[in-house]
């Protein structure tokens, strides 16, 4: 995908085909229910087999053509399916990670979206209220984040699926919360609470620059897998991959406490509207609070 493309800012969201085709199912009664075994973990596992297979490998270059995806980017020049494509490692430099101590990075591609936090741990996106307690269903951790902010980055199919630490820390053990597998498209946001529907897994980074923080993925529909190569307590780097998905849209929450990190103008413009803007992983998208 090309800088001027990624860096376009998505605030009237595209009616791509994928769009269209979600809002016929999303935005009616009738397709909501049609929709209801597909969101089962079953859906995405054998969605995953299919494309693990070998014939998979032939859509490739027409999805890639597609999406304006480079393949001249990634390490390999051949993949033994559609999913080893997917979970791709692009070449030593296709991203840079900002050195800056007082930058606030993104840990991925991503629209990213930004919402404040509540004093009572509330944050509404679009017309969906969310607690940070039904998100990570601990009362006594979501209090800790009161008065923050929630980083929400949504990677869409033509994004890069790795995603990586955004500071130094001490990290914590994963938690697994399971669940369902909502799309993450903004359609779907409209009718169901997805981000505390979907499967997720979640743990804290404990930073000296930005205090501790939450960093959550989420599952997705036909994304069965979060596969994190750490899960235990480790000390981690700022821009080390941390993990990636297999195939589909999903998301990565990152939840940052009261005072500890600003967005940017541009982004910070946009806090609480639903209105997106593209990111890279590695670009700086905020500073720490002084």
């Amino acid at each position: 995908m090309t800088d001027k493309k990624k860096k376009q800012d998505t605030d009237m969201q595209e009616k791509s085909s994928q769009d269209k085709l979600l809002s016929l199912f999303y935005d009616h009664a009738a397709g909501r229910i049609f929709l209801r075994p597909f969101l089962m973990p079953w859906f995405s596992k054998v969605g995953g087999w299919l494309l693990s297979t070998k014939v998979s490998a032939l859509v490739i270059k027409p999805f890639a053509k597609a999406n304006g995806i480079d393949l001249t980017l990634c390490k390999k020049s051949r993949f033994s399916s559609f999913n080893d494509f997917f979970i791709r490692e692009l070449k030593e430099g296709a991203r840079q990670i900002d050195s800056d101590p007082d930058a606030f990075i993104s840990p991925c591609d991503a629209r990213l979206s930004v919402y404040p936090v509540t004093e009572d741990g509330r944050f509404i996106i679009k017309h969906t209220e969310y607690t940070l307690k039904s998100l990570v269903r601990s009362k006594t951790l979501a209090n800790r984040f009161d008065g923050g902010l929630i980083w929400i980055y949504r990677l869409c199919v033509d994004d890069y699926h790795r995603y990586s630490y955004p500071e130094d820390a001490v990290k914590s053990e994963n938690i697994k919360i399971p669940g369902i597998f909502h799309t993450v498209n903004p359609i779907a946001n409209d009718h169901y609470p997805i981000y505390k529907e979907n499967t997720r897994e979640y743990c804290l980074l404990k930073t000296e620059a930005f205090g501790t923080l939450l960093m959550m993925e989420v599952g997705a529909l036909l994304v069965g897998k979060i596969q994190n190569r750490e899960t235990g307590r480790a000390s981690v780097k700022r821009g080390e991959e941390k993990g990636n998905f297999a195939f589909g849209g999903s998301t990565i929450i990152v939840v940052t406490g009261r005072d500890q990190a600003m967005p940017l103008l541009q982004i910070a413009e946009k806090i609480g509207t639903a209105r997106e803007i593209c990111v890279r992983m590695g670009e700086k998208v905020g500073t720490a609070a002084k």
